[in-house]
């Protein structure tokens, strides 16, 4: 009995000094920033509705555009993604189902151009500067949870926590990266 009862407190001593309370610091860490991700997206979707709506006020006879986007809206809302699978497969869905709504809402920006009523609405710019700000709130939440995510899986790979993480089932998790052919510089003529 004597035994079992050093050999508990030997564990509980080591455990500490294992690594495992600050790996699920780290996770909780990676899930806070993922939360923050869906959060900007999750605004972002909020204000599309506004959006078409103030479009559609102002008459736009693109309806097929206005369709997409907001086909493209309730497609990306429906795309969830759980933290504690990141995995690389899953946020390819992700970010598939978003990047389909940024182009839907990109050639919803782009028609309204020739709208020169639209273009005085006041609720229409502040709707886009809205949608501005939202898009670089998302960029920078992604660059944080890229950042939870690299000092996660650093930790959990350094020794002697990979031997804890392995015993837990802490794995690796997943960034966000560059949609494909994102890195080809785009080419610009004034002709």
């Amino acid at each position: 009995m004597l035994f079992w009862v050093l050999m508990v407190l030997g564990i509980s001593a080591f455990l500490p000094s294992c690594g495992y309370n600050s790996m699920v610091e780290k996770q909780e860490a990676v899930d806070a920033a993922w939360a923050q991700v869906e959060n900007q997206y999750q605004r972002r979707a909020d204000l599309i509705p506004n959006l078409v709506s103030t479009v559609k006020a102002a008459a736009i006879k693109e309806q097929d555009i206005l369709e997409s986007v907001v086909s493209a809206r309730a497609k990306a809302t429906q795309v969830t993604i759980n933290p504690e699978n990141l995995s690389q497969e899953e946020l390819d869905r992700f970010d598939q189902a978003q990047g389909e709504l940024s182009q839907a809402l990109g050639r919803l920006l782009m028609i309204t151009e020739n709208y020169p009523q639209l273009q005085s609405i006041q609720g229409y710019q502040d709707l886009r500067f809205e949608l501005a700000g939202t898009e670089n709130r998302i960029t920078t939440e992604r660059m944080r949870f890229n950042q939870a995510v690299q000092d996660y899986n650093a930790y959990i790979r350094k020794f002697p926590n990979n031997m804890t993480a392995g015993m837990f089932g802490f794995d690796k998790k997943a960034y966000f990266k560059a949609d494909e052919g994102s890195q080809k510089v785009p080419e610009v003529k004034f002709d």
